[in-house]
């Protein structure tokens, strides 16, 4: 277990470096000047020199890339040049975010395991029934919505048809509803249609024919023992799709105002607010390298065979 949490946390280092790196690049190549943008077209020379000096802008590229680095070695991102009026740490104000995010991320996720469980569990079961096909068709086109439309749906239906919700802010439980929905949509379709096709192929399994010829009841053949088979699956889609919620959460908190993670990136790259927005993406990518770690050392707990060494 030693050798695989280091191997791990190798490959994790590795994929943060690429993706900080792939960000400085694309920040650093898009048009226009970072400075006049954060200041206004009737900023002075003189103020857009000295932001161009805080920011370290008017240093050669590969001087800036290894200062960049040496930075993030040390959790150091720079102050918010656009976000904050008070010089607040970048890095700071991503994890004050953390939370908001999570509130949301969290939820969701557990909402959609919960009902797609039962949900593929039905489809399967009843295979080419009406059952089935409702299901299929249902979670199909609940993939293919795209979150901010099926956000906006829910503020114009639930919130001002009817006004049975709040449209946005953060505080109080009926704010969470929306966002939580939009987020658990997507994944609880996936999550769906992958336990309906694992189901269905355990079905056709030898041991499936050999439990029922010893006489044991479908509830235990399908709880006991293909529920027990493709556990490791469903974790594994779990923890792919964590990624996709926290990409999902910057539309949904933009959508209903959540003060999240996400929405401060967002804003963090519209004003080309550079360190926020490193911070940001290096945040999510922590996140992102943590839940499939932890999806590696679950396939050992459900599955005694798997060994790590």
């Amino acid at each position: 277990m030693g050798a695989l949490l280091i191997r791990r946390m190798l490959a994790g280092v590795i994929v943060i470096w690429g993706v900080v790196t792939m960000v400085f690049v694309i920040l650093r190549v898009l048009p226009g000047d970072p400075a006049a943008l954060m200041l206004g077209m009737d900023a002075t020379p003189q103020a857009l020199e000295a932001l161009r000096r805080q920011m370290g802008l008017d240093r050669p590229i590969p001087v800036q890339y290894a200062l960049f680095l040496w930075d993030v070695t040390r959790g150091n991102f720079g102050t918010s040049v656009g976000l904050s009026t008070m010089d607040e740490p970048a890095l700071q104000l991503v994890l004050e975010r953390v939370p908001a995010t999570l509130e949301l991320a969290i939820p969701a996720l557990v909402l959609a395991v919960l009902i797609a469980l039962p949900l593929g569990m039905i489809a399967a079961t009843y295979v080419n029934s009406f059952w089935d096909r409702l299901i299929s068709a249902l979670t199909l086109g609940a993939q293919s919505l795209p979150n901010f439309w099926v956000g906006l749906m829910l503020i114009l239906v639930l919130a001002r048809n009817l006004g049975v919700l709040p449209t946005s802010g953060r505080g109080a439980w009926q704010q969470m509803v929306m966002p939580i929905a939009t987020l658990s949509l997507p994944l609880m379709s996936v999550l769906t249609r992958f336990v309906r096709a694992g189901m269905l192929e355990n079905l056709r399994m030898d041991y499936v024919r050999t439990a029922r010829a010893k006489g044991l009841v479908e509830w235990a053949v399908r709880f006991r023992h293909i529920f027990k088979n493709i556990l490791i699956p469903i974790v594994t889609t779990v923890g792919l799709q964590a990624g996709a919620l926290l990409g999902g959460s910057v539309v949904v908190e933009t959508v209903f105002a959540w003060p999240g993670m996400g929405r401060l990136t967002a804003d963090a790259i519209l004003r080309r607010d550079y360190p926020v927005v490193q911070a940001g993406v290096l945040v999510i990518a922590l996140i992102i390298v943590l839940v499939n770690l932890l999806v590696d050392l679950i396939y050992s707990i459900l599955d005694p065979r798997i060994s790590f060494k």
